[in-house]
Formats: structure tokens, C-alpha cells, sequence
């Protein structure tokens, strides 16, 4: 397995100054052996040019977050990553590989939840380049295996988790959403391990039911709602009767019997618990 190996090389500006005085030097003396008819230095001078102007390739730039992956005839050589003009052999490949932190976004994917609900999810996975051989070397193309890997993790993900809880789960993807991110980065970095990716962060950016089950589920939700809401109200309600009755015994303002308790019971719970205002009735007569 290939791993980075950072080397050294030679500054760009003391070799560039070298070469273009070693081309001046070189055409003086052809200038002076030609004049002189001097056959031995005019060959010398003519061999060196071209010499001189095949070792000026190897110079090459190196950008701020940036890299150069260096090969000698298809052999790993090693990874500068010091930015400037630098210069190397000239036989050397050389090939850039940003060290940036970069984002991809998938699409998003319509998949089963473990709960066999189909979903729609998406996410969002911030990383960048730790090993720059691994990179070029283990994997064909490094950004095209994040993106499928991401995928294909994203995927796993939903189909081990439900969309909510069903059954008192103790993950879900809904209402877990920093426990399913970790989950999410964990899965995406062992899967790029093998790249020489690092994976920085992972978010789910968009998540929803399909819309096939879209509105049944909204029923299903708005059901659940109403339940608890109503389950709140009438046990307020009850405390509130049960206030009122003991006040009123304690008080000593009226003496109700067990028929008129359960009247007032049911008129205050009426009230408590109706949706619309109430519009009272006077009783001027008896209850009997």
C-alpha cells in the first residue's frame, strides 16, 4: 500500500538564475569558437543548448494548500508540499493534488428506512485530502470514490435507522439528528480510509418522507398531535374541577350532594375542554 512520502527539492530560484547564466555562457562561447574556428568547443557548445534547455523543464509551482506527486518513469518518487517555484528532476511527472477542505452534496436518494417507510435523504460531507499517494495511487479517481462511497454510506445509514420512533427506538433519524451525523461521518470515513481522505464533517442536509406516503404520514402526525394536546387539556381540566370542588367544600359556600358534584363536573369539564367558547345558560329554577 502506498503512503506519503514528503521529499525535499531544489528552490526555483537559484536553479532558474544557474540555468539562464549557464544559456548566456553557452552562446558567448559559441559566439567566440565560431569566430575562432574552434570545431571542438563550437560541437561542445551546440550539445550543451539543448541540454541546458531540457533540464529548465523540471521546474514546476506549487501553490498555498497544494501538492505535487512526483514519478520517475511510472515510480512513486515522493509529494512536495512546500509552496513556490521549486525544480526537480526533469523526468519527473508531476501531478497537482489539492490539500483544500472541499463539500459535496448528494442527491437526493429515495431509499427504505429500517421501518420499510421509503424516505428521501440527502447529505452534506466536508473533507479533504490527508495522503496524497494513497489518493493517486490506491484508488482510480479519488473525488469520484468520495461521492459514491458518501452515497453508498448514506444509504446503509437510512435503512438501519426508522424515520421516527415507532417502537421507543433509541435512534431515529428525525429526531436524533446529531447522533446520526456522527454515525454518518464514522461510516464515510471508514469507507475513504483506504483514499487518503479525511472527512471533516457530515450532516444530513434534507430529509423526508416519500411523496407517495407523504400526506398519510402527515395525517399520522397531525392524529398523534391532537391526541397529546387533548391528553393535556383534560388532565388540566380534571385538576382544575378537582381545585374547585375542594375550595368550595373547604369554604363551606355551598353544600353540594354526589348529584349536584357530578353536574357541576360536567359543566365545568364541558367548558375546561370545548373548543369554542361557552355561551352560559341561567338556570333561575331548581335542579330537581
Amino acid at each position: 500500500m502506498n503512503t506519503e512520502k514528503k521529499i525535499e527539492t531544489k528552490s526555483g530560484i537559484p536553479m532558474l538564475l544557474l540555468f539562464i547564466g549557464a544559456l548566456i555562457l553557452d552562446i558567448l562561447l559559441l559566439v567566440y569558437a565560431g569566430k575562432n574556428q574552434i570545431k571542438p568547443l563550437i560541437v561542445l557548445c551546440i550539445l550543451m543548448a539543448p541540454v541546458i534547455l531540457i533540464m529548465m523543464i523540471g521546474f514546476f509551482m506549487v501553490n498555498p494548500n497544494e501538492s505535487k506527486v512526483l514519478q520517475l518513469f511510472g515510480k512513486y518518487v515522493g509529494t512536495v508540499t512546500q509552496p513556490g517555484l521549486k525544480w526537480a528532476n526533469p523526468f519527473y511527472a508531476k501531478k497537482a493534488v489539492s490539500l483544500r477542505v472541499r463539500n459535496f452534496e448528494s442527491g437526493q436518494l429515495k431509499v427504505n428506512d429500517s421501518a420499510g417507510n421509503p424516505i428521501e435523504i440527502a447529505t452534506v460531507v466536508v473533507w479533504k485530502v490527508v495522503d496524497t499517494a494513497e489518493a493517486i495511487f490506491e484508488v482510480d479517481d479519488y473525488e469520484s470514490f468520495v461521492h459514491i462511497q458518501t452515497e453508498a454510506a448514506l444509504r446503509n445509514l437510512a435503512t438501519a435507522h426508522p424515520y421516527e420512533s415507532h417502537n421507543d427506538e433509541k435512534i431515529t433519524l428525525r429526531s436524533d439528528p446529531q447522533a446520526i451525523a456522527d454515525l454518518l461521518q464514522k461510516e464515510v470515513q471508514d469507507r475513504l480510509d483506504k483514499a487518503g481522505v479525511q472527512v471533516i464533517e457530515a450532516r444530513i442536509s434534507h430529509l423526508a418522507y416519500a411523496q407517495e406516503i407523504a400526506a398519510s404520514m402527515l395525517k399520522r402526525q397531525q392524529a398523534q398531535a391532537i391526541v397529546a394536546a387533548r391528553t393535556q387539556i383534560v388532565t388540566g381540566a380534571v385538576g382544575m374541577v378537582e381545585i374547585a370542588l375542594s375550595q368550595l367544600s373547604e369554604k363551606q359556600i355551598i353544600d353540594l350532594d354526589d348529584e349536584r358534584k357530578a353536574a357541576m363536573v360536567s359543566n365545568l369539564l364541558v367548558v375546561l375542554c370545548g373548543e369554542e367558547n361557552v355561551k352560559p345558560v341561567v338556570n333561575s329554577g331548581s335542579l330537581y
